[in-house]
């Protein structure tokens, strides 16, 4: 795999870690000072799409080496002519007229009930990892202004102290309803609220629960796994009291925090914390047509509640799993089906099993489209789809768009989306102290890498008027500055995606095809099916020539 550079002078970017293939470190830290492209990007927006120091500099690119099966080994086509989805026969592009800001970024996804979206974009799964109920203000009120769905994990109610359940079935979940509630106030009809449901979420009624207060203003994701790893979701807790706390809740709590032993060893301090565990999905497969039995009764038992929208998340199993997924997503008329491969993040995962476990993003990816289109041969309607699985820039978007067209609506982005809560809760937390500790912020003064732009908000975030435009200048005093660093950075993200579609003279998401990438080495040619870079229109070129 040919790995991006650690150092990017180009850009004036540098990674604090170890960097992987979508251009963050592989640890990700919250109280990081800068400055990856990401973390910039959420201070100066579409500024970041260009080399620094204009006037003074020329810049080459070094990327022209591309090794293994990877996105990094599909690239870009361009065009120097036609015009898809802009006008009629693409008249305005061909009167000369055509800007790149003239692509359109909005998409939708649905079978029955199409859920608008601003950007081709959503988050992954926030769940009970204490990292996304912290920055939750951020990551949701970001995403709301955006016009792009925001995923709720899973746990988020059991692992919650407030939250009070009777015979066995919740009956009040504050922090769940904050984090609904948090992104509705500032919903205008582009995204969506998606609350995903695991083993001890189905069990203790979750969905009951949100049916009942919300109706059909929620999306209801079913989990099946995530990319990360093939275990249940995990978290670590430092507290014995909570630690009891799960283990009554019904969780697994490793070490056993109930053993005599284990809480001599706490109090001595030779253990530190406890691992809570969720339970595995399916344990017996059963027949085909117990399966799709079982599936079908569960779609059809929410869809009683009330449920209009109903998703389906997951990982990176084999290709039996994949195909599962397509097949009974598609039957059951389902909204949306993201797709989780291997090489993305967590917020907790055993690490070895991390790095070794499951089906690479881009093959996962690659049989997404063939089964997708097996299905779509055969008529019918192939269940709208996300990829997921180590994004964070623009060219990855419109790659991953690209090789899964035209049944992937969506890229589901995670650790990319929660640096700007991150990074503008810090910057918030040394501005408005007396908000410090509610916004969770890590400074106590702005580092070189932020006071290089300025020292006020307005300064900094290249996205504060377009934010303060959208809601007025009196309800700025309540938006997070992490989601105004939302805001810059997928502001630059979709910039980014607009340049390289009115690059392919592609116009409208819909437009973008298989044939807008070439493979840049024979394995991924052979691999994902997409042709090597210069086999494509070879014919065609030798035919000008000999004409």
């Amino acid at each position: 795999m040919n790995t991006p550079v650690k150092n990017n002078d180009v850009l004036g970017t540098t990674n604090r870690g170890n960097i992987v293939e979508s251009g963050l470190c592989s640890l990700c830290r919250a109280d990081c000072m800068g400055k990856c492209e990401t973390w910039l990007s959420c201070l100066k927006g579409r500024d970041t799409l260009y080399p620094r120091d204009f006037g003074l500099v020329t810049a080459g690119s070094g990327n022209t080496t591309h090794v293994g099966v990877s996105y990094n080994s599909l690239r870009i086509q361009g065009y120097n002519y036609g015009a898809h989805g802009m006008g009629e026969n693409g008249s305005k592009a061909q009167s000369g007229d055509a800007l790149f800001t003239d692509a359109s970024l909005e998409t939708s996804f649905g079978a029955d009930e199409k859920t608008k979206c601003r950007f081709p974009l959503m988050t992954g799964a926030l769940g009970s990892t204490f990292i996304a109920a912290k920055y939750w203000d951020s990551f949701a009120v970001g995403c709301a202004l955006c016009g792009i769905p925001i995923v709720v994990g899973e746990n988020v109610v059991g692992v919650d102290r407030k939250s009070s359940l009777e015979n066995g079935r919740i009956t009040s979940a504050p922090e769940l309803e904050r984090r609904i509630n948090t992104y509705l106030r500032y919903y205008d009809g582009y995204g969506a609220i998606i609350v995903q449901m695991n083993v001890e979420d189905t069990r203790n009624g979750v969905a009951e629960y949100i049916a009942e207060k919300y109706g059909d203003k929620v999306i209801l994701e079913l989990k099946w796994g995530q990319g990360a790893k093939d275990i249940g979701g995990e978290i670590i807790v430092e507290s014995l009291d909570y630690a009891l706390f799960l283990q009554e809740r019904g969780y697994l709590v490793d070490p056993d925090p109930s053993r005599a032993e284990v809480q001599e060893s706490f109090k001595s301090g030779a253990i530190k914390g406890f691992a809570r565990h969720s339970r595995l999905g399916y344990t017996n497969l059963g027949t085909w047509e117990q399966v799709r039995e079982n599936f079908m009764n569960s779609v059809d038992y929410l869809r009683k509640l009330g449920f209009k929208r109903i998703s389906l998340k997951t990982g990176s199993y084999g290709m039996q799993a994949l195909a599962m997924s397509i097949k009974l997503a598609t039957e059951a008329r389902l909204d949306l089906l993201t797709i989780d491969g291997s090489g993305g993040g967590t917020g907790m995962s055993p690490w070895d099993m991390m790095e070794t476990w499951g089906v690479p993003s881009i093959l996962l990816h690659a049989k997404a489209y063939e089964y997708a289109s097996m299905l779509a041969a055969k008529g019918e309607r192939v269940v709208d789809m996300s990829f997921a699985g180590g994004f964070a820039k623009s060219s990855q978007i419109f790659k991953a768009l690209a090789l899964g067209a035209p049944y992937t609506k969506l890229i589901c982005m995670g650790r990319a989306m929660m640096i700007p809560g991150f990074l503008g809760s810090n910057i918030e937390g040394v501005l408005r102290p007396e908000r410090r500790e509610a916004v969770c912020g890590n400074w106590d003064k702005l580092p070189r890498t932020v006071t290089d732009f300025g020292t006020t908000p307005e300064q900094i975030f290249a996205g504060w008027y377009d934010v303060q435009s959208k809601v007025g200048k009196d309800e700025m005093k309540n938006i997070p500055f992490g989601a105004v660093a939302m805001w810059s950075m997928v502001d630059k993200l979709g910039a980014g995606l607009q340049q390289l579609m009115a690059g392919a003279r592609k116009f409208e998401l819909s437009c973008i095809s298989r044939e807008d990438i070439a493979a840049c080495n024979r394995e991924t040619e052979k691999e994902t099916r997409i042709p090597f870079i210069t086999d494509v229109q070879d014919e065609f070129a030798k035919a000008i020539l000999r004409s």
